[in-house]
């Protein structure tokens, strides 16, 4: 007998032949069959719980395979600059004023999700602004994209900046007309004031609940986790999932925002491969960043920016240092994969994927690239040549989508190319990079299928695709780039029993509404772990 069964359902189940369902039995944290209402009503017990659809949809559990957990758990510790109302700098300084109010002196003072593009001054703060608020807190304030920050003066110190340091590899530190530090950071120089600026484990674990409850009540039952806070954050997730304090599923690449070849470096060392763990947390690919972010930009293009024709981005490693440390992590076993947005990234990571491949042949590999950002026609065919899973971020062009027009142009077309990575039978995982990104997968879903910003500006139109398939880069696929499809990602007996209750037929709502629909339910391993209220 089941212990839940779903009945009178729009059953998505995502299996080889598409079907449409119309009940699901559970039992303990599996499925124990998909069918009609008669086939299903025969498994009901005396202590069953019934839950009737009334015609819903019920989807296979969200799979988003590229976000940061950590950051976005750590993010809600402190200021947030997405939040409604923060819309001019002063709002952002009252802000802070009252976090720095509340926190004990010496203390880091942080904000999450500054957009310059969005505030009512259309620029930064200066480290000097941000010094009148406090010189006794060190402040942290991240740019949206998680690759440059805003620091005040304190903060420099506790890093080591001052007006003498030279720009890192890949980075730069912001000096105004006098040659003085502004307080802007870019990049590598960023990434390693996150480091200085990060959080101790307990209140690393405490993130992870905050952002595990939120993941489950849109629906996410599994995250592929793209690096934090170094080592110690993997560590972090493992007690978290282990206490029970986090429910939904993790698969976690050996990354970190500063110095992501250290943590594959002491993975590599340490012996450990992909898919150390189990059902609940396992270790994913080793990822290395090499280029900047889209939105800014700084990706790494192999022709000039549109907006800028005397610049093509940031890259973090020469040719050679990138195939040297993947392609040891893919000789040692491991899935491997990168940050790479421009065209230039994406290209420099297919040429170390193939020459890791050619000195070590491995079947099913399924290397990724994450973002795989502007993917033109020549890079497409290559990642189908060579076995490539590439990680879009659909709900990017909701947020960004008149910034990429600007800065790229025509290449927007080839942005992101889901209809391109369908027609040539590429399997490609949707993420969205969360906190950069909103992570509801229904707003991924509707960018997916409808290719426009939220001021309903289309952007590469030409790669739009349907709601089956764009329900599939949120499920199937993700399950199948962390080699786990006989496990997850379809409605399918004996898989595990990770499922999604919508409040309405996502197959059949007008496309430009598919970002309304809620999550009623969601059970993770059987278990119902949220309910709308």
């Amino acid at each position: 007998m089941a212990d839940v069964v779903f009945l009178d359902g729009q059953v998505v189940t995502v299996d080889g032949s598409s079907r449409i369902a119309e009940a699901v039995a559970v039992a303990g944290n599996r499925i124990v069959a998909v069918g009609t209402n008669q086939e299903v009503e025969a498994l009901i017990g005396g202590h069953t719980r019934v839950i009737r659809l009334q015609g819903k949809s019920l989807l296979p559990g969200f799979i988003d395979s590229h976000l940061h957990i950590t950051i976005f758990g750590a993010n809600k510790l402190g200021v947030d600059c997405k939040a409604p109302g923060m819309d001019t700098l002063d709002d952002l300084f009252q802000a802070l004023q009252e976090k720095a109010a509340q926190t004990p002196k010496g203390e880091w003072v942080r904000a999450s999700g500054f957009n310059e593009s969005k505030i009512a001054e259309g620029r930064f703060p200066t480290r000097w602004e941000l010094d009148e608020i406090s010189r006794e807190h060190p402040i942290f304030v991240m740019r949206t994209c998680a690759h440059h920050s805003i620091v005040n003066s304190r903060a420099l110190e506790l890093a080591g900046y001052d007006e003498r340091t030279a720009d890192p590899a890949g980075g730069r530190l912001d000096r105004d007309e006098r040659g003085r530090l502004n307080g802007l950071l870019v990049e590598t120089a960023h990434m390693q004031m996150f480091e200085v600026a990060g959080y101790n484990e307990a209140e690393l674990i405490q993130a992870l609940s905050l952002a595990s409850a939120d993941f489950a009540a849109a629906g996410i039952t599994s995250v592929h986790d793209a690096g934090g806070y170094g080592p110690h954050n993997i560590r972090a997730m493992q007690k978290a999932v282990q206490a029970g304090q986090v429910k939904v599923r993790i698969y976690a690449m050996a990354a970190a925002l500063n110095r992501c070849e250290d943590v594959v470096r002491k993975m590599l060392d340490a012996g450990i491969v992909t898919g150390l763990g189990d059902e609940r947390f396992r270790i994913g690919p080793a990822k290395v960043f090499t280029d900047g972010a889209s939105s800014v930009p700084t990706m790494a293009m192999r022709q000039p920016y549109t907006s800028n024709p005397d610049d093509c981005g940031i890259l973090y490693f020469s040719q050679e240092e990138l195939n040297a440390i993947l392609g040891e992590a893919h000789e040692q076993g491991f899935q491997i994969t990168a940050h790479a947005q421009g065209d230039k990234a994406i290209e420099m990571m297919l040429n170390c994927i193939e020459a890791a491949l050619e000195k070590h042949p491995r079947q099913n590999h399924r290397h990724r690239i994450e973002h795989a950002g502007v993917a033109m026609p020549d890079l497409v065919e290559r990642m189908k040549r060579l076995g490539v899973i590439p990680i879009p971020n659909p709900p990017f062009f909701y947020e960004f989508g008149e910034g990429y027009i600007k800065n790229i142009g025509e290449r927007v077309n080839h942005m992101f190319p889901a209809r391109d990575y369908f027609n040539e039978g590429i399997i490609a995982a949707g993420g969205s990079d969360s906190p950069v990104t909103d992570f509801n997968p229904l707003l991924g879903i509707h960018t997916a299928v409808n290719r426009k910003s939220r001021a309903g500006v289309e952007v590469g139109a030409n790669q739009r695709i349907s709601v089956m398939e764009a329900i599939k880069l949120y499920t199937w696929n993700g399950a199948y780039a962390s080699f786990e499809e006989e496990l997850k990602g379809s409605i399918e007996t004996g898989k595990l029993a990770d499922l999604v209750v919508l409040d309405g037929r996502i197959l059949d709502v007008p496309i430009e509404k598919i970002k309304d629909l809620r999550v009623e339910q969601t059970m993770i391993d059987g278990e119902i772990v949220y309910e709308r209220q």
